[in-house]
């Protein structure tokens, strides 16, 4: 069963400081900085784990020490409850 559709907005009302991505994919979105490098690299290999354990694996870009994420679910198109339940295990782990 796909997970069911809650919409970006919806998502955004639980999560401070992450934003809607531009234009008309439903979509949220963060950029975080660490650092240095292995601050970074550390982060998104905590993050990779849970994603393989959820099978919910976000889109992201790195460069030095700056990771830009984005959550949605491919299976229903849009934000779902596993993008919230992501992007909350993204910021413990941003800030830990």
């Amino acid at each position: 069963m796909a997970p069911q559709k809650i919409g970006a907005e919806a998502a955004l009302e639980q999560l401070p400081g992450w934003i809607r991505v531009e234009g008309s994919r439903d979509a949220i979105t963060r950029t975080l900085k660490f650092e240095d490098f292995n601050a970074a690299f550390g982060f998104m290999t905590r993050v990779a784990l849970k994603a393989d354990a959820m099978n919910h694996h976000p889109e992201w870009f790195n460069v030095y020490n700056r990771v830009e994420i984005v959550l949605t679910t491919h299976d229903c198109d849009g934000v779902s409850a596993l993008d919230v339940e992501m992007a909350r295990f993204i910021d413990a782990a941003a800030s830990a």
